[in-house]
């Protein structure tokens, strides 16, 4: 077992604490793959000799420092493959590492039973197609004929079905470091972005509580940015729904921006495009991307007052904010 995948649990207001987290990481390997928005892949190769310790000994070591350090618990899942270590995930809690053996007959005993759609990449309707002719779980699917399964879902994605639901991990760990975090925007020289996410305390219908919590998001992304003197370029909602799956959208926005106002209404836009019924949605992300200085930043003029008294008054807010706390001015909507 050489790959660990972490999630941290972070609350929103602890968000700050993602770099460091990060950071704690690279301590141990510098081969780190941040995961958003919450989460990292480590390659252990060579740490654990260098160590002394087997993986999920370093596991409990940057546990305990998380704590230590941060406040900040986590869950890690371990094995010998980023595919496995992050369906290892699924079963860790906070204390105990879920660990994949990495034996042939372990991996295999691991994968059996488990539901076809727990395997990474295999979304909901590959699933059903799958179930529908009784090939419902990963033992099941690597037993079938390659042949049956390329003839259900198609070739590549047949075949490539086929290896993973046998433990075969092809995957690998791209070292990107905490270019995500916002500590490192002015330092790391990969691309730059930010991210928030706003996790339900329970699986959300309501549409309403969806907009509040994108709403949320999108002020603190244009406050986070505005303190930084940045603009994004691009905006990318994340929804996460109560099965562990997601749908991604982007948007290039109009202009560069650092505009809580602008980026509400981008964030509500990709919402609606997604024509959401009756979802059940886990969390909401925003990632602003394609970051730039502000002052390099070309903005259309605009003759519109309400526009101007608008941008006025986020310059008022983020100087209280700045005095009293992130929380002194916030939209009417989300002040109860």
């Amino acid at each position: 077992m050489t790959i660990l995948c972490v999630r941290f649990q972070l609350p929103p207001v602890r968000e700050a604490a993602l770099p460091g987290l990060l950071e704690l990481l690279e301590d141990f390997t510098p081969v780190v793959e941040a995961l958003p928005p919450d989460g990292a892949l480590a390659d252990l190769h060579g740490a654990e000799r260098y160590f002394g310790r087997d993986a999920v000994q370093l596991a409990s070591v940057i546990r305990v420092r998380a704590l230590a350090l941060y406040g900040v618990d986590c869950v890690i899942g371990a094995g010998p493959g980023p595919m496995l270590a992050r369906m290892a995930l699924a079963d860790a809690r906070p204390g105990v590492t879920r660990a994949v053996p990495g034996d042939p007959d372990g991996i295999a005993a691991f994968l059996a039973d488990r539901p076809v759609a727990a395997l990474p990449g295999v979304g909901a309707a590959t699933a059903r197609t799958l179930g529908e002719y009784g090939l419902d779980t990963l033992g099941l699917v690597a037993a079938a004929p390659l042949s049956t399964l390329q003839r259900l879902i198609g070739a590549r994605a047949g075949r490539e079905l086929r290896e993973k639901a046998a433990g075969v991990d092809r995957g690998r760990v791209v070292p990107n470091g905490a270019a995500l975090s916002r500590s490192r925007l002015h330092s790391n020289g990969g691309t730059p972005m930010l991210m928030t996410e706003r996790p339900f305390e329970r699986d959300e219908l309501d549409p309403d509580r969806h907009r509040r919590a994108l709403l949320s998001a999108a002020e603190e992304i244009g406050a986070r940015l505005r303190a930084l003197e940045k603009v994004c370029r691009t905006l990318t909602l994340r929804v996460r729904y109560a099965d562990r799956t997601s749908t991604t959208r982007s948007r290039t926005l109009p202009e560069p921006t650092a505009h809580s106002a602008a980026l509400t209404r981008t964030a509500y836009g990709l919402y609606e495009a997604l024509g959401l019924q009756r979802a059940r949605v886990r969390a909401v992300a925003l990632r602003a991307e394609g970051l730039t200085p502000a002052d390099q930043a070309a903005h259309q003029l605009s003759f519109d007052p309400v526009d101007e008294k608008v941008r006025r008054v986020e310059e008022v807010a983020d100087r209280a904010r700045a005095k009293f706390g992130p929380r002194a001015i916030v939209p009417g909507t989300l002040a109860a």
